[in-house]
Formats: structure tokens, C-alpha cells, sequence
């Protein structure tokens, strides 16, 4: 088959694809698209409640605002210390909560990849937390850190765990991690099983520690998963609500951006809450933008794509057990001259 022939066949290829994402894509348009549309829509008007100075009636309505839902975070006081309060608190939520979890996620994947007795209550055990659902994981730490509860008999003092204050920070914090750590560990254990372990073989040949084959193959090799990992649980943790406010209620403490907007939207100031859910939105945007551009994020596949387009334009390699081998070989190889 000629190059010139081979990349019609990929072009029509790549014309069904997209004709076959036309429905999702609609579907994307419709509870995607449109809410933002409606969304940005709003964020232009601002609920106009009070008493007219000429005829003494109350007066309700929209008065079009323009750009000061969102420059009012900046200039008016009430306003601004609410959102930057919001922001910093889910800022900081996410970047403490989302680093310990994938430092214990891989721990955990770490465990569970080991042939051991008792792997499968092991993994269950440590699975628990991620199926609990959230409300009811919130309940509970609420219930461990009341006055007197589980938190400040084993500690031995009397913590006030749910008032503000660092201490409720440290609440949402240690619940968030006790549930969502696992479920780094999930997506990281499937990463880890997909290492050959020829890799390990050569590198213990090679002389390689533990911890310098941790470093120089497990890390490595694990990195496209782990750091898609991340960024889903980083994406998560920034849209953070129904934990710390069934923890917390609505203590500025633990008020997120969220929440901000949640209760904005409560007190049927629309505009306000739009603006707030825009500025997330944009936020979780830029987030998205590091991961893919910085960190190499493949959440589109496309790499894996790409290297399979590679393996079938070598020579040689595919036949019978000899693409086996030599693809290990290869990677062998590879693992084997950066271990030394």
C-alpha cells in the first residue's frame, strides 16, 4: 500500500470518527454549551431590590450591569472579601489536599501492586472511603470531630473542630484526604500494572536499588497515568461543595468558590452567582491549560494513539513473538542505560 493511499484510508478514517461524535457532541451543546451561553447571559444583570424614592413601591426586577458582577470583586468591599476568601480557601484546598493525596495514592498503588496474603481485603479495605458517598463521608467526620467526639478523646484536648478558625481548614482537609487518596491509588495501580517486569529484572541486574528504580522506571513509566490522575482529582477538589458544607455549613473557613456561588444564588442574586461560577469556570480552564501544556497531560489519548502509529510503521516488529520481543528489548534497553 503506498503512503499516498495510506493516508486517504486515515483521512476517511478520521471523517467517520468525527460523524460518529456528531451525537455526542450535540448532546455536549445542550447541557454543556447552553448553560454557559445562559450562564455569561446572566452574570450581565444584577437583581434590583428596593424602594422607589418617587412612587414608595418596592422595586424588583434586572438592571443590565454590564461588566459589574465581575469588576465588583475588585472594587466593592462586601464583595470582594467574600470571593477572595472563597478563592484562596478553595486554592488552598486543592493544592495541600490534591499533593498529599497523590503522595498517599501511590503509596497505596505501591501496596496493592505487590503479590501478597490478604491482597484482596487489603485493596478493599483501602477502596472503602472512595465508594462512601461524599454527604454521608462528611456526616461522619462531623460526628469524629464534634466537641466530644472520636478526634478529641484520641488527641486528648478539646479542639473545636467546626468553628472557625485552622482548625475547621484542618477538618476539610483530613476528611477530603481520607476519602479521595484512594482513588489516585486506583488510577495509579492500573498504571503500575501495565510495567512489564522485565524492566525491574534488568535494572536489579544493572545493580539498581529500590529506591532508584522507583525513581528512574516506576515514576517514569506510571507519569502519562498519574499525571492524568491528578488532574481529574485536582478538577474535582476545585468544584469542592457538598464536603466542607456538610461539614462546615457555611463558616468562611471552609466556604469555596462553590458554595459562594450556591448561596449567591440563594439569596436570588443570579447575576452575582453567575459571575462567581464564571470565574471558576475560568479558573479550572487555566488549570486544564498547565496540565496539558506544562505537565503533558494526555487526556485526549493521542499519544497512545501515536505510538501505535509508530509500532506499525516499524520494520520487522509485529510478527509472531518477535514484536514481543523486541518491543521488550527495546524498553529494557531503554530503562537499563538511564538506571546506570
Amino acid at each position: 500500500m503506498s503512503r499516498a493511499k495510506l493516508s486517504s484510508e486515515e483521512r476517511k478514517e478520521e471523517r467517520f470518527a468525527y460523524l460518529l461524535l456528531l451525537p455526542t457532541l450535540f448532546v455536549l451543546a445542550l447541557v454543556v454549551g447552553f448553560p454557559l451561553i445562559l450562564s455569561l447571559w446572566q452574570s450581565l444583570f444584577r437583581g434590583a431590590s428596593g424602594v422607589d424614592p418617587n412612587t414608595g413601591l418596592v422595586e424588583k426586577g434586572d438592571t443590565f450591569v454590564g461588566l459589574g458582577n465581575y469588576t465588583a470583586v475588585f472594587t466593592a468591599a462586601d464583595a470582594s472579601g467574600q470571593f477572595w476568601n472563597a478563592f484562596w480557601n478553595t486554592t488552598f484546598f486543592t493544592v495541600i489536599g490534591v499533593t498529599i493525596e497523590t503522595v498517599l495514592g501511590v503509596l497505596m498503588a505501591l501496596i496493592m501492586v505487590r503479590g501478597m496474603r490478604g491482597l484482596g481485603w487489603v485493596r478493599a479495605g483501602i477502596l472503602v472511603p472512595w465508594a462512601i458517598p461524599t454527604i454521608v463521608s462528611a456526616l461522619m467526620w462531623k460526628l469524629i470531630f464534634n466537641a466530644d467526639g472520636v478526634a478529641n478523646s484520641l488527641l486528648g484536648t478539646q479542639i473545636l473542630w467546626t468553628t472557625e478558625g485552622w482548625q475547621a481548614k484542618a477538618a476539610v482537609l483530613i476528611a477530603d484526604i481520607w476519602k479521595t487518596a484512594p482513588y489516585i491509588g486506583l488510577l495509579t495501580l492500573a498504571g503500575l500494572q501495565t510495567i512489564d517486569t522485565q524492566v525491574y529484572e534488568a535494572a536489579k541486574v544493572d545493580g539498581s536499588s529500590p529506591w532508584q528504580s522507583f525513581w528512574r522506571i516506576t515514576l517514569p513509566l506510571v507519569k502519562p497515568v498519574l499525571v492524568v490522575a491528578v488532574l481529574f482529582r485536582t478538577l474535582d477538589a476545585m468544584r469542592m461543595f457538598d464536603l466542607p458544607y456538610g461539614l462546615l455549613g457555611m463558616l468562611d473557613s471552609g466556604k469555596t468558590l462553590s458554595m459562594l456561588s450556591w448561596y449567591q444564588a440563594g439569596q436570588s442574586r443570579f447575576g452575582e452567582a453567575a459571575a462567581y461560577s464564571l470565574y471558576l469556570f475560568a479558573y479550572i480552564c487555566l488549570i486544564v491549560l498547565v496540565f496539558v501544556r506544562v505537565l503533558g497531560a494526555d487526556i485526549m489519548g493521542t499519544q497512545k494513539v501515536e505510538r501505535k502509529k509508530t509500532k506499525r510503521s516499524r520494520k520487522g516488529i509485529g510478527r509472531g513473538d518477535d514484536a514481543g520481543s523486541a518491543a521488550a528489548a527495546e524498553k529494557v534497553g531503554a530503562v537499563t542505560g538511564g538506571a546506570s
